[in-house]
């Protein structure tokens, strides 16, 4: 067992916020979530924080730990400490705080609806067949009365935002997830997706950091997704130049 240090950044209604500390004991196979557990069961059950599935399905655990966004259920604590050692929790970042380690992520959420044409029916995770687990980079358009894919993979859980430094200096941003949401629908017969990504507020806001890629926890590889958008919008606006 090791005896670690948790240092957790709190914030309650319109107070300044702090952080607090609190020794634990863990077994460093243990994920951060089990020592955030273990404090609001033993030490402070006023410490507020978001988790669900335990198994990095519902997207429900994201935090910052020691700076870099991470999903707290799969995360697993000799991964980001040491015995002896200290582990900074945030909650993330780019969302109103409600209460300690938990964020509203309706911003993220009214975006992903915004960059939907009806009719849609959002799967938030679909499943994959083969050796590969990576989704493909391409998803074929649905036939006519056929069902939209929301983006396959994505837990919604707000950490690409977080980690996204165009999200920090834009709230208008749509930001990597709607962005990937877009790409994976294709431009094809949705002239209203086509303005949202071809705006100030689109694919051209996007300064290609690829850090929502690098924290992504379901590999949608959001980056990616954006600069192939870029080159369709890119595409049809030379297309319109040139008849």
């Amino acid at each position: 067992m090791w005896k670690i240090t948790y240092r957790i950044r709190r914030q309650k209604g319109d107070e300044a916020s702090h952080y607090d500390t609190f020794q634990v004991e863990v077994d460093p196979e243990e994920y951060v979530l089990d020592g955030i557990e273990k404090i609001w069961a033993f030490e402070d059950r006023s410490l507020t924080f978001r988790h669900a599935c335990h198994h990095s399905t519902c997207g429900a655990c994201g935090m910052r730990v020691n700076g870099v966004e991470k999903l707290t259920c799969i995360t697993k604590i000799k991964d980001v400490t040491q015995d002896g050692g200290t582990l900074t929790v945030d909650p993330l970042r780019n969302f109103p705080v409600v209460s300690d380690l938990v964020v509203d992520l309706g911003p993220l959420y009214r975006k992903m609806e915004a960059v939907h044409a009806p009719p849609v029916h959002p799967l938030s995770m679909t499943p994959w067949e083969g050796e590969d687990i990576r989704p493909p980079k391409e998803v074929p358009t649905p036939p006519e009365g056929g069902e939209y894919i929301r983006l396959p993979d994505c837990l919604e859980c707000g950490i690409c935002i977080s980690a996204c430094p165009v999200a920090a200096s834009d709230p208008d941003y749509l930001g990597p997830a709607p962005l990937a949401a877009i790409q994976i629908q294709g431009l094809e017969g949705h002239p209203e997706l086509l303005a949202l990504a071809d705006s100030q507020q689109g694919v051209w806001r996007c300064h290609s950091a690829f850090e929502c890629s690098a924290v992504c926890p379901s590999s949608v590889d959001p980056g990616w997704r954006i600069m192939d958008l870029r080159r369709q919008v890119t595409a049809r606006r030379l297309k319109t130049i040139i008849g």
